[in-house]
């Protein structure tokens, strides 16, 4: 009941189609995450460059330039990846198919990482928004945050066109609040001439270091690469191009256009504004519910002055005498920041499932849940994020530290493979217009690699001893993890793979029946297992007290039972390694020979009382198991408590429940992680 509440009920498995999503509804699904950076990343900007003091900000309009550059290279290059790669690899299939597979799994590993630190810094980045404006949500940021995940994930489990629709409003509200604060914001400065000037504009800000020369191109630079956290997200498009509807490529395009555009215009206009009305934003020591006056670099300020986020700086600047206007700005943005985190919600999940298909990844990640959505994939990002925020106390600042890394290595290997696929294309093309439209985007995507080439150095020369070496490093640890995994899958693989060989029937089978008592589960296992017809039949009950062994032995000879009873001694009253012993013993004079175990088992209906019986019967299965040679067989015996299952719901939710196959435009073959299709 609780899982439908939550989940809602199953879909079928053929309306997947149903599923799929519209332009207006892929745009919040897909691109939130890249919508929501001009939230923080001018924050990044002008705090980088406050440690040269108040001066520095001038340069914050050519480094939001550099920014837009690099942004409007890698969406033209995107669209050229959905086009030649709509099934739903992105950056992973580019990379494997045109560079190779190890380079195909390092943008994996990189895409995974990124994927759970958007989640991490998005949500973090909304409760320290929201904190701007309720004090009790910064003092408890990390609680906050957390809980949001927790709600992200329940949304998510429905269905992506469900959860879609429910992220849409949000999300084309705070493009109004931002577009509107900007014009508003421009009117009142250049039309009505008002004197808009941020409360932060009076303060003295002093310089943490002595910046010139070297250090000040280096500060400039770093600035840059924190500003480069804008175009976190682009990349998640291409990998969700199967949940566009038809024409999917085209409409994966112009959606990564209405992207770049919507986010480009709202990151030139946020950085611009906040030139205009002096803004002014400093790292400091308190990290909640704000920067006091008295903190690190804040020489003069008022008394009661509390540092704010750009964002929150602005809507109370242009909205200084419209009270709703500032906090819609600040309800929008603390909400698009923590729904940019089901960008990473509907990537992770299809990015796993390629991977568990490519035997990568365990196979539970390729399974779609009730709702048609990779439950699974979806837990495991919202775990791995919930452990960040809290190992993190859900700090911005730190966590974007870690960012950016991921996605430059992604955008670096998959526009290196995109030249490499247009190269092949061309030795072979010889239409002329076709091959003018290669070269073109041939061209779009060398200069895509060069400039973000130019920014991976770039971020790893200026953030790696900030925490970007500990991406990196998780990175590697998933690279040899999945490369373990695969490593596993094919050792599997060769071991079950048949031969040619006519397989060598058994010589004989003994066949043993486990007793603990005589009743009616120990007589239903005697009776099936003589049913069988095996070469020899022994019943074998462990000696663990002598007054319940004669007992047995009484019993037995009073029913007259045909079925010889073999005692077995076990001083130090352990059950499970007599009966392994015996079992092996049985098997030593003919390694040709099969050992056939029945177990007599309790089928009891409610799960407490699982706790009351059959924890030995599992643990010599368990350990049975292991031994070649020997075959197990549980006997049930159904209880009175089973009576009131609903066996025809159980059977129908178990058939509901959609089975594993390819993605569009791969062939399945055979796996051995498909142990059973059904029950």
């Amino acid at each position: 009941m609780l899982k439908r509440l939550l989940v809602g009920r199953p879909f079928r498995s053929d309306r997947l189609q149903h599923t799929l999503l519209p332009k207006r509804i892929a745009l919040p699904v897909f691109a939130s995450d890249a919508l929501s950076s001009v939230a923080y990343a001018p924050d990044e900007i002008l705090l980088t460059l406050s440690v040269a003091g108040a001066s520095a900000f001038i340069f914050s309009p050519w480094i939001a330039l550099g920014v837009v550059v690099v942004m409007l290279t890698v969406v033209a290059s995107y669209r050229q990846n959905v086009h030649a790669y709509p099934s739903g690899g992105g950056d992973y299939e580019v990379a494997g198919v045109n560079l190779g597979p190890k380079y195909g799994l390092g943008v994996a590993s990189a895409l995974m990482v990124d994927y759970v630190l958007t989640v991490a810094v998005s949500v973090s980045s909304g409760v320290q928004n929201l904190g701007s404006a309720v004090p009790w949500v910064a003092e408890h940021a990390p609680l906050v945050a957390v809980v949001t995940v927790l709600v992200l994930t329940a949304l998510n489990l429905r269905g992506v066109r469900e959860a879609g629709t429910a992220f849409a409003i949000p999300t084309y509200a705070f493009m109004i609040a931002i577009i509107g604060m900007v014009v508003w914001g421009l009117f009142r400065y250049f039309v009505l001439g008002d004197p808009v000037r941020a409360e932060s504009a009076g303060i003295t800000v002093k310089a943490e270091h002595s910046v010139a020369g070297f250090a000040m191109v280096f500060l400039l630079v770093r600035a840059f690469s924190s500003g480069c956290a804008a175009l976190t997200g682009v990349e998640a498009i291409s990998n969700g191009v199967p949940a566009f509807k038809p024409p999917k490529s085209r409409n994966a395009a112009t959606t990564l256009l209405m992207l770049g555009t919507v986010a480009i215009g709202m990151l030139v206009g946020i950085i611009a504004l906040s030139r205009l009305t002096g803004i002014q934003f400093v790292e400091c020591d308190k990290i909640k519910p704000g920067c006091a006056a008295a903190d690190l670099q804040i020489v003069s300020a008022p008394v009661d002055y509390v540092q704010q986020t750009v964002t929150a700086q602005l809507a109370g600047t242009v909205f200084d005498h419209f009270a709703p206007g500032f906090w819609f700005v600040i309800a929008t943005t603390a909400l698009i920041l923590v729904l940019a985190a089901n960008t990473a919600f509907n990537g992770f999940p299809v990015l796993g499932s390629i991977l568990a298909q490519d035997r990568y990844l365990p196979r539970q990640l390729h399974t779609r849940g009730d709702r048609l959505a990779f439950s699974n994939g979806i837990m495991f990002l919202a775990a791995s994020a919930i452990v960040l925020i809290l190992a993190f106390h859900a700090e911005t600042t730190r966590l974007i530290q870690l960012y950016i890394v991921g996605v430059f290595v992604s955008f670096t290997l998959s526009q290196s493979g995109m030249v490499r696929h247009w190269n092949r294309l061309l030795r072979v093309e010889r239409d002329p217009a076709a091959r003018r439209r290669m070269i073109r985007s041939r061209a779009i995507n060398v200069f895509g690699l060069c400039m973000t080439g130019f920014v991976l150095v770039l971020v790893l020369v200026t953030k790696f001893t900030k925490g970007a070496w500990i991406s990196i490093a998780a990175m590697a640890v998933i690279y040899l993890l999945m490369l373990a995994i695969r490593r596993h899958y094919d050792q599997v693989a060769r071991e079950l793979e048949p031969s040619e060989d006519k397989p060598v029937l058994p010589s004989r089978n003994h066949a043993v029946v486990l007793v603990s008592k005589v009743h009616q589960p120990t007589l239903r296992a005697l009776a099936y297992a003589q049913a069988t017809r095996p070469d020899s039949l022994t019943a074998v009950t462990v000696n663990v007290d002598d007054n319940d062994t004669r007992a047995i032995q009484a019993e037995w000879e009073r029913r007259e039972l045909s079925v010889p009873l073999t005692v077995v001694d076990s001083p130090y009253r352990e059950i499970t390694n007599p009966i392994i012993d015996f079992v092996k013993s049985m098997r030593r004079e003919s390694p040709r020979d099969v050992v056939t175990v029945f177990i007599p088992e309790y089928v009891v209906g409610r799960w407490w009382e699982n706790l009351l019986h059959n924890q030995s019967a599992l643990r010599i299965k368990t350990r049975l198991l292991f031994e070649p040679g020997v075959m197990v067989v549980s006997v049930p015996w159904q209880l009175s408590s089973t009576e009131g299952k609903n066996l025809e719901r159980m059977a129908q939710s178990q058939w509901r429940t959609p089975q594993r196959g390819p993605r569009p435009g791969s062939e399945e073959t055979p796996r051995p992680d498909d142990e059973f299709v059904g029950t």
